[in-house]
């Protein structure tokens, strides 16, 4: 998080780390149920970046919330859940590591990933359901939405006619909806009105899908710090929106050689992929993409006074839009 001053890097860290002291504790008091604890809590505490919770405790602050320990337990269910689904995306994609290290799958076999995902579920759901039933709701609705999308992507893999709008519905449900309903369900927590959780629940909405489309150019562009080789989704036959772009602007022996590429995708065809997508101006498109919705998000935040609080979120924005680009 190098991009932001120090003061935001300050705040940022003080709540991660207070996420990750409450998220040490619970799986040390479970440990001793056994190897799928291990498992489990392995993963989840795997060092992820939590930007999720974080903007949870920051969009809690910012509809009005006095008591942040009060918003902990659905801050942990909510990455619960979240690893949960990482450990069975792995599996869909026969991925091998994760955050750096091995997966679950990868180590200890499939059964064992599979059922420990499983356990990761259960304790989010466990922690969600300390609340009312309009915070059991929207887990339930974000946590089905995923599910739908992760059987589109699945039918959409190496699908070359896929759309921009087929994509953005893969997004919607799958990366974007945690944003939004954690940013929703903060808010309802914090005690506010209609109009305050219809917009961070907007806010975090926008931001997931910055937060995907800035996730393929990453795949494309990056390097392997971020956790997993260059062109990944790629070699998985995921449809990214640089490749659905490209697809569409691109004719003739381009788009045919761009075509069989991607259905045919080795590390190999790595350069000419890039070439083909800068011929057709799909990372500027993408990018552009980017600060779209990032404008959007800021939009949101824009009926909330402009305090310290509402200055960390703009930051936290910008950093989940602008990093390692």
């Amino acid at each position: 998080m190098s991009q932001i001053s120090e003061s935001h890097l300050n705040r940022f860290e003080e709540l991660r780390n207070e996420i990750e002291q409450s998220l040490e504790e619970l799986i040390a008091s479970r440990i001793h149920s056994g190897e799928v604890v291990e498992l489990a809590g392995k993963m989840l505490l795997a060092g992820g970046k939590r930007l999720r919770p974080i903007m949870m405790f920051l969009a809690y602050e910012l509809a009005g919330g006095k008591n942040p320990q009060e918003l902990m337990a659905l801050a942990m269910g909510f990455e619960f859940l979240h690893t949960a689904t990482l450990v069975h995306d792995d599996i869909n994609d026969q991925a091998t590591h994760r955050r750096g290290v091995p997966t679950i799958h990868t180590d200890y076999g499939l059964a064992k990933a599979i059922i420990a995902g499983d356990w990761l579920f259960v304790q989010g759901y466990a922690l969600g359901g300390r609340y009312d039933q309009e915070i059991v709701t929207i887990i339930g609705n974000y946590c089905s939405e995923i599910a739908v999308s992760e059987f589109s992507q699945i039918d959409h893999v190496n699908n070359l006619r896929t759309t921009p709008e087929d994509y953005l519905s893969i997004v919607r449900g799958k990366t974007a909806g945690p944003f939004s309903g954690g940013c929703h369900a903060a808010a309802v927590i914090a005690g506010a009105c209609e109009e305050d959780k219809l917009a961070l629940s907007n806010f975090g909405m926008e931001i997931g899908i910055a937060y995907q489309l800035v996730d393929d150019l990453l795949d494309l562009k990056g390097d392997e710090s971020i956790g997993k080789p260059r062109g990944s989704d790629v070699y998985e036959g995921k449809m990214t929106l640089p490749l659905i772009h490209s697809l569409t602007l691109l004719h003739g022996e381009n788009r045919e050689r761009l075509a069989e590429i991607i259905s045919n995708f080795n590390y190999d065809l790595f350069d000419e992929l890039i070439e083909l997508l800068e011929k057709s101006d799909s990372f500027t498109y993408t990018e552009i993409l980017i600060q779209n919705h990032f404008d959007r998000a800021i939009k949101s935040l824009e009926r909330f006074s402009d305090t310290d609080v509402r200055k960390h979120l703009f930051a936290l924005s910008e950093y989940i839009t602008k990093r390692k680009m």
